[in-house]
């Protein structure tokens, strides 16, 4: 994790969690995509011990331990961390949030956990085959990894003109300068990879794949950030990914 991404998240946080309103009834995946609720990708969770890669403001470990699970969440971000907590006392359930690297995931236990889970977190991540070793690791024998990340096709399209702005196969490390509402300047640094990429670093890891899932919620309402996820780009090219996943 770089140093840029955990100082953008520091700073964004509170403004982020605003505007989201990310509910803790259940695990989310993504934008405009159906919760865990509806694809039951994980199925019962109570009595399991779960690994967040990547937690964020916590939802999605405070919707697991309301149905029973045991769980820890890890974010480089202690912003995030620090809404994520806060969150926890007053959905009043207990949850282990840690400021971690979430890349090597070092110092947690081998074997631990029934089911690591992560949504949008991966993007950070430099070396994906590196950290899905590690999940790899820590996950009890047949256990599951599911993740989500937003959809490479989606990435590609600029969201004014629903034009091609780059190609699919133009990957790695992107800088980006976030210009927000009080015209201060943030740098943002993400790292894009075809399917085919992460597909291979998730076998390479020795995960046998079992879904990959392209959803797109019936429902859904406009998000906050409608020039982000424009509705009627949406319906053309969803913007998240799911790999449901478990280690050989």
């Amino acid at each position: 994790m770089t140093k840029d991404i955990k100082k953008w998240w520091n700073e964004v946080s509170k403004s982020y969690q605003i505007d989201s309103k990310i509910r803790t009834k259940s695990a989310h995946y993504g934008p405009y995509s159906p919760d865990e609720k509806k694809l039951k990708l994980l199925g019962n969770v109570k009595g399991k011990k779960i690994l967040e890669v990547g937690c964020g403001g916590g939802q999605c470990s405070i919707a697991f331990a309301k149905q029973g699970a045991k769980c820890t969440g890890l974010d480089l971000s202690k912003e995030q961390l620090k809404h994520a907590e806060e969150l926890a006392k007053k959905e009043k359930v207990s949850v282990k949030f840690l400021k971690h690297d979430i890349q090597t995931l070092k110092g947690i236990k081998s074997k631990e956990y029934d089911i690591v889970f992560t949504a949008f977190a991966l993007q950070y991540i430099p070396n994906l085959t590196k950290c899905f070793k590690e999940v790899h690791r820590v996950l009890k024998r047949n256990g599951l990894f599911v993740l989500s990340l937003d959809h490479p096709f989606f990435m590609v399209i600029d969201t004014k003109t629903n034009k091609i702005k780059r190609s699919y196969f133009k990957t790695g490390k992107i800088e980006e300068i976030d210009v927000w509402p009080d015209s201060s300047k943030h740098k943002f640094v993400i790292y894009r990879r075809k399917i085919s990429d992460i597909f291979n670093s998730l076998t390479e890891a020795k995960f046998f794949v079992e879904k990959i899932i392209e959803p797109l919620s019936k429902n859904a309402k406009s998000w906050k950030w409608e020039e982000i996820y424009p509705k009627e780009l949406v319906k053309l090219v969803g913007p998240t990914i799911i790999f449901k996943t478990k280690k050989k």
